[in-house]
């Protein structure tokens, strides 16, 4: 059953889609969100959507924190507010501070970043922008964070903008009020 809603979206949100919204229900503790109603007009990809997405943000060993920092990341730079704002409260839950989601949110947010959040922003940039990564950069996250972690933060920073470009795409909760505006931020 397809409803169109208040939001934007390009299409209609869909619900009652039996055992492949149960499951994303299960996922999400009992509701369905409008991403995941967005993506039920196809129940095979809504499903593993579903699978994959659960086990980028519940099975990996990359730290909550850094983990929401490139989702967050990725929010700014594809100007995804809905992906910002599902995400904020999250980050702070995983212990990102205050100050760097304030300051992933900065054009600059690498150089303003410290230590391993830097590396790990300027990871993102370089994926999500350039798509090449340079090598000095990627080995010294590979020392840093071992193969298995190293694997895990590049699928993220993948995933995510796969959902932000959907979101986007489709105008799922798009109102672009969040997340900084990237054309005015972001000099590519």
């Amino acid at each position: 059953m397809a409803v169109r809603e208040d939001s934007m979206a390009r299409m209609p949100y869909v619900s009652d889609v039996s055992d492949v919204d149960d499951e994303i229900r299960q996922r999400r503790g009992g509701t369905l969100r409008p991403l995941d109603r967005m993506l039920l007009h196809s129940p095979p990809f809504a499903k593993g959507w579903n699978s994959f997405l659960g086990a980028v943000r519940e099975r990996g060993t990359l730290d909550g924190g850094l983990r929401e920092l490139v989702i967050l990341r990725v929010a700014v730079l594809n100007d995804c507010a809905y992906e910002w704002d599902a995400h904020e409260p999250v980050a702070r839950r995983e212990g990102l501070s205050d100050q760097s989601i304030q300051l992933v949110r900065l054009p600059d947010a690498p150089s303003s970043l410290t230590g391993l959040e830097s590396k790990i922003c300027t990871y993102v940039d370089q994926m999500t922008r350039d798509v090449v990564v340079d090598d000095n950069l990627f080995d010294e996250l590979l020392d840093e964070l071992g193969e298995r972690t190293m694997i895990e933060l590049t699928v993220t920073s993948a995933a995510y903008n796969m959902v932000s470009r959907f979101l986007v795409a489709t105008d799922v909760g798009e109102t672009r009020t969040a997340a900084p505006n990237r054309k005015e931020l972001c000099n590519d």
